[in-house]
């Protein structure tokens, strides 16, 4: 093969050949690895089973597991035969299994023998439910096992044939929208635009065979197929794939990534990680080192972030403290670590800040899944911190009137299966895509997102505000917080309904409701909401609280897979709760910040 590869499958077989013996994928601890040549025979004998089921160029194939080794040459296998391969949502229920099966008009799904029942209530109409994880004989009823998938090969499959016939436009995935409301659009997504971003991404962060990376994301999100799956195809990154993304913390020292990225909540979990063990270091001196170490590098970056030089006494002192702050790099396992980025949601500065000054390298990065995942990254630049960097080199941007981003170029998709109307609705004859988020620009061309446009707070007096940015200011100040939705449209001031993190809170007890009402966790988010309010001018601040009963899952009323609110959902839901908020005098479990116990929400 000369020339860069037109397709994924000509990446793949491209990178397969530059180290065959090279691990290519892996579990954590190392217990599964595939190495390149047995991942590329794999490929093989899956895409030579699909084809003897029928399936072949133009054709769909869903997948629906957890992120495991078996993903990959099944995906790609796929992707051999010329059929557009995607992933479901494990959480999705029957009915939604259906909708998003039949507008896909998938064939095949290959899954976990714990999903079958579900797909099979769905009614979808398949050729065949494969399980990954089953043994012949032992599978549910009605499905064959990837064994008995790869033995129905038939000798004389004309692999090479297969995949040199797909072509650029050919539709590699789809990405279903987390439908805030209504049901999720699918996202169509070529092999042409996906090569092109991962090309696009590798000019603004350096990529090479061997770079390692986790996958713990839902592969049904693009941000996870993207840089754990494309990115992988084209460059050759090894992959640990990390089955329950919650383990992802004790994951990270094990693969030791040289690239990483992870959505703004991680971010923060992991900053409440060190701030806790900084906290919980038994030995006085040592903990007195650790803060001096980080005050340190938080006075050096507040420099850097001002655009101001660095002493050379403080850059001094910070040559010792980068000595301590490696240490705490090394207790996440970035000590490898190239760079990072964060994305798919917006992320508070201050957290961004706070891993500058420990001394690793984020961009933030925006895009969107009828982008094909990433439009623009910032560079780790302090000066730029806040911002979500230039459009990626090849696209084109425009801001409206309104300050809506409108973007053009070979990132844009296709369109929406089988949905012309809402295809005419977001991109328009000149190729100009909606994005929906209202932007700032600087001179630079440097983008700082402001809010959706949809989801803008208008409050009472004509105050335009971003409850992002107001949300975003209070879940960063305690780990207790697993969401937060900002109230305030056309009301006098904005409050806010908050969640508790279940998983911040097992130590405690599993019941959200006998929490919320506990004086200590009151307290706790009292501070945090005020810690918050303390980074937000005064009109956005927060001025009352109500803490919900009960958690609010990924994919639930409230949440969406990818933990988007679901706001017109929440307003309904909550009405009562919401009204109380604005009452006078206001009910037992409406909140107030304790300005005075600001310094609890940072322990």
């Amino acid at each position: 093969m000369t020339g860069e590869p037109a397709t994924l499958c000509a990446a793949f077989q491209r990178t397969a050949a530059v180290n065959p013996d090279a691990v290519a994928l892996r579990t954590v601890g190392g217990t599964q690895e595939l190495t390149w040549r047995d991942y590329a025979d794999q490929v093989r004998e899956v895409a030579g089973g699909f084809a003897a089921l029928g399936v072949g160029r133009g054709d769909t194939v869903a997948l629906m597991m957890a992120n495991r080794v078996e993903f990959y040459p099944v995906d790609v296998g796929a992707l051999h035969v010329g059929a557009t391969s995607f992933s479901l949502y494990n959480t999705l229920t029957p009915s939604t299994i259906s909708y998003v099966l039949g507008n896909a008009g998938a064939d095949v799904v290959v899954c976990e023998a714990q999903h079958v029942e579900r797909i099979q209530e769905s009614g979808a109409s398949l050729t065949a439910i494969v399980v990954v994880d089953a043994e012949p004989g032992e599978q549910p009823a009605g499905t064959i096992t990837l064994a008995q998938l790869t033995e129905r090969a038939a000798p004389d499959f004309d692999f090479d044939a297969a995949w040199r016939a797909v072509r650029a436009d050919d539709v590699a995935t789809l990405i279903y929208t987390s439908g805030t409301t209504g049901d999720p659009k699918g996202v169509e997504a070529t092999h042409e635009a996906l090569l092109f971003e991962a090309r696009a991404i590798g000019q603004v962060q350096p990529i090479e065979f061997g770079d390692r990376i986790t996958s713990f994301l839902p592969s049904a999100h693009i941000a996870d197929r993207l840089t754990a799956l494309y990115l992988h195809l084209v460059f050759g990154t090894q992959i640990t794939a990390v089955a329950d993304g919650r383990r992802i913390a004790a994951a990270i020292p094990d693969c030791l990534p040289t690239i990483w990225g992870a959505v703004p909540r991680v971010w923060e979990k992991l900053k409440a990680a060190v701030e806790a063990a900084v906290d919980g270091e038994p030995d006085e001196e040592r903990q007195a080192h650790l803060r001096w170490a980080l005050d340190v590098g938080h006075r050096r970056f507040a420099l850097l972030r001002a655009g101001e030089p660095v002493p050379p006494e403080l850059a001094a002192e910070h040559a010792r403290a980068d000595e301590v702050l490696a240490l705490l790099r090394a207790r996440l396992g970035f000590t490898e670590l190239k760079w990072a980025m964060s994305g798919a949601a917006p992320i508070s500065p201050e957290t961004l800040a706070f891993f500058g000054a420990l001394g690793l390298k984020i961009s933030e990065a925006w895009g969107m899944s009828e982008v094909t995942c990433i439009a623009s990254m910032a560079p780790a630049d302090p000066v730029k911190l806040g911002t979500v960097g230039k459009v990626l080199p090849g696209m084109e941007m425009s801001v409206a009137a309104d300050g809506e981003l409108l973007l053009r170029g070979p990132l844009v998709m296709k369109r929406y299966r089988g949905e012309p109307a809402k295809t005419a609705e977001a991109i328009s004859p000149e190729g100009w895509l909606s994005t929906g988020d209202v932007v700032a620009v600087d001179d630079d061309g440097y983008i700082t997102v402001i809010d959706r446009k949809k989801e803008l707070i208008i409050s009472a007096t004509g105050k335009n505000m971003s409850p992002t940015n107001i949300e975003n200011a209070v879940v960063a100040c305690s780990p207790l917080i697993g969401a937060v939705a900002a109230i305030g449209d056309a009301r006098p001031y904005n409050t806010a309904l908050i969640v508790l993190d279940p998983e911040a809170v097992a130590a405690h007890e599993r019941d959200a409701a006998e929490l919320s009402r506990r004086p200590d966790v009151v307290a706790l988010v009292s501070a945090a909401v005020a810690a918050g309010n303390a980074n937000l001018a005064r009109v956005e601040q927060v001025k009352r609280f109500r803490i919900v009963p009960e958690f609010w899952e990924p994919g639930g009323a409230e949440l969406t897979p990818t933990m988007k609110l679901r706001r017109k959902p929440i307003a309904t839901k909550y009405a009562a709760e919401i009204d109380g908020l604005y009452a006078d005098p206001r009910p037992d479990d409406v909140h107030e910040p304790a300005t005075e116990a600001v310094a609890a929400a940072r322990s």
